[in-house]
């Protein structure tokens, strides 16, 4: 088996601007993208709408060729043989996961209210998503006095996710991912939690990119470590 870097490129970076449909139909676009809008809702600050997660969503349901970027940005890998076969079939688990949900979701706001999950009002939705999650909806995420944010769980994995997890997961993805993968459209979900990312990922080989400015620098292992304040050790 060959290693990722002999895998050849193919395709290009999702253009930005791209509005056309790989796995959705229309009807199921605009329901996601109606529920990843009240997941990370429009604020004073831009959500899930504005960055286009539903575009990332659909392309990475859409097969394998949107899977894993080329590491310079220049577009993606192409996948084959067993690795293919393998992401192939993790693929169709998830989109019938996704066109059940959809079905779910349409069913109890019909039932709750009458027309179509896309066609209700934000607190509907927001009632339909309750119901389908079997949970409240949470509080909105502040950041505290200090300017600290809570920390907030990306998947790494999706696999076995329950379609509302699953939703909930690639949101945050689409929202935060690098913008080659679809989302993040202008980089707004960086901008958000002021994340000064790469251009592109092409920055982050050549050494365009570096976090050196924000490293810390003059500090005491004793004020960030709460053991040793505990044991008066100053660390090394």
């Amino acid at each position: 088996m060959t290693s990722m870097a002999d895998w050849p490129v193919v395709l290009a970076p999702v253009d930005p601007d791209a509005a056309d449909r790989l796995f959705f139909t229309d009807h199921e676009w605009e329901t996601i993208e109606a529920a990843t809008a009240r997941i990370i809702p429009t604020d004073h600050d831009p959500g899930a709408r504005e960055a286009h997660v539903v575009r990332f969503i659909d392309r990475f349901l859409s097969g394998i060729d949107h899977v894993y970027a080329a590491a310079d940005g220049s577009g993606f890998l192409r996948m084959s043989g067993k690795p293919a076969d393998a992401w192939r079939a993790r693929i169709a688990e998830m989109q019938g996961t996704y066109r059940r949900g959809v079905r779910e979701l349409d069913a109890i706001a019909r039932q709750s209210f009458g027309p179509d999950f896309v066609s209700l009002s934000d607190d509907q939705q927001d009632v339909v998503l309750e119901r389908i999650s079997g949970a409240p909806k949470p509080a909105p995420v502040v950041r505290d006095a200090d300017g600290a944010s809570p920390t907030i769980q990306v998947y790494a994995f999706d696999d076995g996710l329950s379609f509302f997890d699953a939703l909930v997961a690639h949101t945050r993805q689409g929202f935060y991912g690098d913008p080659v993968y679809g989302g993040n459209r202008g980089r707004v979900g960086w901008a958000v939690i002021g994340f000064p990312g790469p251009e592109s990922l092409k920055d982050t080989m050549d050494g365009t990119y570096s976090v050196r400015d924000y490293y810390l620098r003059d500090y005491d292992w004793a004020e960030l470590i709460p053991q040793l304040r505990q044991t008066g050790g100053a660390g090394t």
